[in-house]
């Protein structure tokens, strides 16, 4: 029974524990067993039960066949305690399940978890837009409220791109405002956020992630703060692992030349310093994938078995964690690689294999809840399983979301060309922020916006040296005509107006060559030569 498919979206680890309840009510075989000489009806053993969930659990799609014996036990005493069985007395909420003959029945009605109702989201709110630089100080410390982008009407729209006073070739080179550090920040989470989304086809990560609670400093951190081998460099050596934690690590990485590093050599030697290593990282407080991001990395696990788009996925999470928990995150998957390859270490565990060791000894370290009553330790295996297999490119910084992070921050800083009469920014309007504003202060803005690409028309008019002073004193005739106020404000004298023309040159008399003997006589009309 392989039941459907719990693609990603909101609350997904519920969505698979209600889908697990299901399929194990509904399959599994009830009959009659006896105890003590008394027969119970429609119950069953816990051995029949762990028999038949673990092949359930192996068939599904959502778990795959790495699901142990042991994980399925502790499936069933979270059911036993959650009230999914109860033994045939009608006892429950203990944790004492065990892998032997004891009889359970299943409750008259089974406490599926309640879905939470998707809330409202913003269509395309973490679609990256250009700042309205002005207010962005205040709408960044809020740090990404959800903002609808303005749209301007045609009307206005063409008023405001509209010469009136015929063509202006004048133009200019400007540069947008300074791009703060801040600014940079919020467009990395925007943008971030924008790639998780589309990666995992989502219509909104309402329900998934707590985008409020992310640090966009972690994010810039994790992509330029890393060393020549990627690893993240931290800049507090307070947060680095343990000395002794790196010690062990390279020692084990190294193996057999461990008495390179000074470490007396002994039989059983390589297990007690896996302990110490493995110590350390299950009595951390919170798991390396940490606890606000579990539900987005349960997503993931929807679209495993389209292996890219899994990956770049967990790309793009891990550049949400904390810079410390992505380098401990970073050396421990660097040394169970190193364990995997490396064929002269010992077996660390005689009775399990080394690969299936990792797993069970680091996959809760990794992944898992607050709340510890969700499907844990079956999603945690499969999640790390994939992560140890693929890590190298897993724990790369996303080459596909820097370029377009990096190449967004360009076109930001490159030299705009301003037409006068023509509002440079208007073009970038659709993507600029915008806040609630009264009436007044609408009608205020409408009409300081509408005047000033008119007043750039007329001082582009006025500044134009190389327009004759005949069309020019036409076309600032034609502005008085239509906009008195404006130019009132721009020439509001008579000698303001006669300054805007350079004054003409008087002529220079001609010099004379030659010296006038007699007073100069008028010019007299020549007699006709035909006579």
């Amino acid at each position: 029974m392989e039941g459907k498919i719990i693609g990603p979206g909101p609350y997904r680890a519920t969505k698979l524990w209600n889908e697990t309840i299901q399929l194990f009510r509904s399959g599994m075989p009830l009959r009659r067993h006896w105890v003590h000489f008394r027969s119970h009806d429609g119950c069953f053993s816990a051995s029949e039960a762990v028999d038949w969930l673990h092949g359930l659990l192996k068939g599904n799609h959502n778990f795959g066949p790495d699901v142990t014996r042991a994980q399925t036990v502790q499936l069933l005493k979270k059911f036993l305690k959650n009230h999914v069985i109860e033994d045939i007395k009608g006892r429950w909420g203990k944790e004492d399940f065990e892998d032997n003959g004891t009889l359970y029945r299943f409750p008259p009605s089974s406490p599926l978890k309640p879905v939470p109702k998707r809330p409202l989201h913003t269509e395309n709110i973490f679609i990256p837009k250009f700042p309205n630089w002005d207010d962005y100080e205040e709408t960044a410390a809020r740090d990404n409220v959800p903002m609808k982008p303005i749209v301007l009407n045609s009307e206005l729209w063409n008023k405001r791109h509209s010469i009136a006073i015929g063509e202006v070739h004048e133009c200019k080179l400007i540069r947008r405002r300074e791009i703060t550090p801040r600014h940079v920040e919020h467009i990395w989470k925007s943008m971030t956020l924008a790639h998780l989304q589309k990666i995992l086809g989502l219509k909104s990560l309402d329900g998934v992630l707590d985008t409020k609670l992310l640090k966009a400093k972690n994010i810039l951190h994790n992509v330029y703060q890393v060393n020549k081998q990627g690893v993240v460099v931290l800049e507090d050596k307070l947060e680095e692992l343990p000395h002794w934690v790196l010690s062990a690590m390279k020692c084990l990485a190294n193996w057999p030349n461990g008495s390179e590093l000074k470490q007396p050599m002994y039989p059983g030697f390589e297990k007690d310093v896996f302990k110490t290593v493995a110590d350390y990282f299950q009595k951390l407080k919170e798991p390396l994938l940490t606890f606000q991001l579990y539900d987005v990395f349960v997503n993931i696990l929807g679209v495993l078995q389209k292996q890219h788009v899994a990956t770049e996925a967990l790309q793009v999470c891990c550049l949400l964690l904390p810079p410390e928990n992505r380098r401990k995150l970073q050396l421990l998957m660097r040394l169970i690689g190193r364990i995997f390859m490396n064929k002269k270490i010992p077996p660390l565990n005689n009775a399990i294999g080394t690969r299936t060791l990792m797993v069970q000894t680091f996959s809760r370290c990794i992944l898992c809840s607050a709340d510890e009553v969700d499907l844990d330790e079956l999603l945690a295996t499969k999640l790390v399983t994939f992560m140890m297999d693929n890590y190298e490119e897993i724990l790369k910084v996303p080459g596909r979301l820097q370029k377009s992070v990096e190449d967004h921050l360009a076109h930001l800083r490159r030299v705009q060309i301003k037409y006068a009469g023509a509002d440079a920014e208007a073009s970038f309007v659709s993507h600029s922020y915008c806040k609630q504003i009264s009436k007044e202060e609408f009608e205020e803005q409408r009409v300081s916006s509408a005047r000033a690409p008119m007043a750039e028309l007329l001082e582009g008019i006025i500044q134009d040296t190389e327009l004759p002073a005949k069309d020019k004193k036409k076309k600032l005739k034609q502005f008085q005509k239509s906009y008195p106020d404006i130019y009132r404000k721009r020439l509001p004298t008579a000698e303001s107006e006669a300054a805007v023309f350079p004054v003409k040159p008087k002529m220079k008399p001609q010099l004379m060559f030659f010296t006038l003997k007699k007073p100069f006589q008028p010019f007299q009309r020549t007699r006709s030569f035909r006579a």
